[in-house]
């Protein structure tokens, strides 16, 4: 990557607003009084003891990080607005500000009805009540998270509602050509002409999937001699945890990662190095959680209870996912990812000051509105981390890095848009037959994998599966394997789905995904043509 100059200015100055700035100069303070230093020789001995410490890979980790974000923003002209820096399409950006305010609308209708308001301060004795059952708060009821009444919350939005606004987005200086449009308006549902990638165009960058190298789910597996595969890529494994190095983890995660390696790779992908610092921040957020109930509350308990409570996989997790998922609504660190994110935090008024925009706040104050099936994006990863505060910062990262774009509108490469786009013409390029034949039978294949996307697969399919299918967005940094993998498991249940005629039929024939093994069949739909 080639930084330009308002890069490196941009870089230097997020290294010098990072907590690693400061431990590193006062570890090099440290080194230059100790007594064996000469004037002389002084930069040579700071510079050896701070490698020797290994303070040189937290730097090229931190740089390395730095670098990833600031490639996150689009790449327009210098004379270019806030607004299109963020997304250049305009239809879609006022898609997005359209989509924002119903999603509020909602929200602030569920406060009226319920005459509850967005936010209010626990009384002290709530407050020791809810600190001393922090971890079993799935046990006691939502009385001890939130005091509406949780048999009349629901969800702000889910998948399908999400789906319906992209359906109709629609280039308002483009020829309307109907349902039968051109290559680049095809038979499906979205009608947005992005560019999106070619099945070689995929082979290229999945090359490190390819059947003829060894995959971790699938050459690993206990019926296959350990010898042949596993004992060195564990070999392997701890030489590159050992490095400490982020870019290295990456490339070795492009096989899959170990089970007993993932937790701590994934760390070094993401650039989670926890400081006393990063615990004392998450008792600060957990603070807030006790000083005050907010609607959102309830919302994450209902989405909780609808789904990884109601999943044998992910039940006994549920303690966790509040753990987690309370402080996050809380953080207002994930606000820096609307810098490069279509949306914008959603505000509130301050009671009695509405309209008035010195009186608006962020509403929550991360930003982030749950839809159905939010809590999923955390359920995997708790098979990772039994430290929460270190699971905290794992889910932290990726939302920030990878699931926001899952339910924002945007014309982002990795946005859920060209994500839809890419699966229908993926589908319809390597399955013409089942395409139409479903098309035909009133069935848009969009429909049923929509949900999958949205949740990257969370709730699905088994949990094992979805952490081998995680540790390739990662590795790859790219979640454009998310329709691979949606397109293969079409082309796997064609025989079944060639023979339905109606929707419901369709559905009935993809409802259980839970015996798949992913890797094989990502191999299968990538290179077996």
């Amino acid at each position: 990557m080639e930084l330009h100059e308002s890069s490196f200015v941009s870089l230097l100055s997020n290294l010098r607003s990072s907590t690693l700035y400061n431990e590193l100069f006062v570890a090099a303070q440290e080194e230059a009084q100790k007594s064996n230093v000469r004037l002389s020789d002084l930069k040579k001995c700071v510079q050896s003891g701070l490698v020797s410490a290994g303070w040189d890979k937290k730097l090229r980790n931190a740089v390395y990080h730095i670098i990833q974000s600031q490639y996150k923003l689009f790449k327009s002209s210098p004379l270019a607005s806030p607004e299109s820096e963020k997304e250049p399409i305009a239809y879609i950006l006022k898609a997005q500000f359209v989509w924002e305010k119903k999603i509020l609308k909602s929200l602030n209708s569920m406060c009226t009805e319920l005459t509850v308001p967005l936010a209010r301060s626990r009384s002290e004795k709530d407050k020791k009540d809810l600190a001393a059952r922090w971890s079993e708060l799935g046990v006691d009821g939502p009385a001890k998270i939130c005091s509406s009444d949780l048999s009349q919350i629901r969800p702000v939005y889910a998948p399908k509602d999400f789906l319906e606004v992209l359906v109709g987005l629609q280039n308002p200086n483009s020829a309307n050509t109907g349902n039968m449009g051109t290559y680049d308006l095809p038979w499906g549902l979205i009608q947005v002409s992005l560019k999106v990638k070619t099945l070689n165009e995929l082979r290229v960058q999945y090359s490190e999937m390819a059947i003829t190298h060894c995959q971790t789910g699938t050459d690993d597996l206990p019926d296959i001699p350990p010898e042949l595969f596993e004992n060195e890529r564990s070999k392997l494994g701890k030489k590159v945890i050992a490095a400490n190095h982020a870019p290295t983890a990456r490339e070795y995660s492009k096989r899959g990662c170990p089970v007993s390696m993932r937790a701590d790779l994934w760390c070094q992908i993401l650039g989670v190095d926890l400081q006393n610092v990063d615990y004392l921040y998450y008792e600060q957020l957990k603070s807030y959680v006790l000083q005050h109930d907010l609607l959102v509350d309830s919302l994450l308990y209902k989405d909780v209870k609808l789904t990884a409570t109601n999943d044998d996989q992910y039940f006994v997790f549920e303690d966790f996912l509040y753990q987690v998922l309370l402080p996050f609504s809380r953080d207002s660190v994930v606000l820096k990812h609307f810098a490069y994110n279509s949306a914008t935090p959603p505000k509130s008024y301050i009671r009695g000051k509405l309209g008035i925009e010195e009186f608006a706040v962020t509403y929550p104050p991360n930003g982030v509105i749950p839809f159905h099936g939010f809590a999923m994006y955390v359920a995997p990863l708790c098979y990772l981390y039994n430290d929460v505060v270190r699971l905290y910062y794992v889910f932290r990262h990726m939302y920030v890095n990878y699931f926001f774009r899952l339910h924002s509108v945007s014309s982002h490469p990795q946005g859920i848009v060209a994500l839809s786009l890419l699966f229908e013409k993926l589908l319809q390029a390597e399955e013409p037959e089942l395409f139409y034949h479903l098309i035909q039978v009133g069935c848009q294949p969009l429909k049923i994998a929509f949900k999958w996307l949205m949740r990257a697969f969370s709730g699905f399919l088994a949990s094992d599966q979805v952490l081998l299918l995680w540790d390739r967005i990662l590795a790859f940094d790219s979640m454009e394997i998310l329709s691979v993998l949606a397109v293969a498991i079409f082309s796997f249940r064609k025989t079944n789905l060639l023979k339905v005629q109606c929707m419901s039929t369709a559905e009935a024939v993809l409802a259980d995904l839970f015996t798949l093994q992913i890797v094989p069949l990502l191999q299968l739909s990538l290179f077996s043509k």
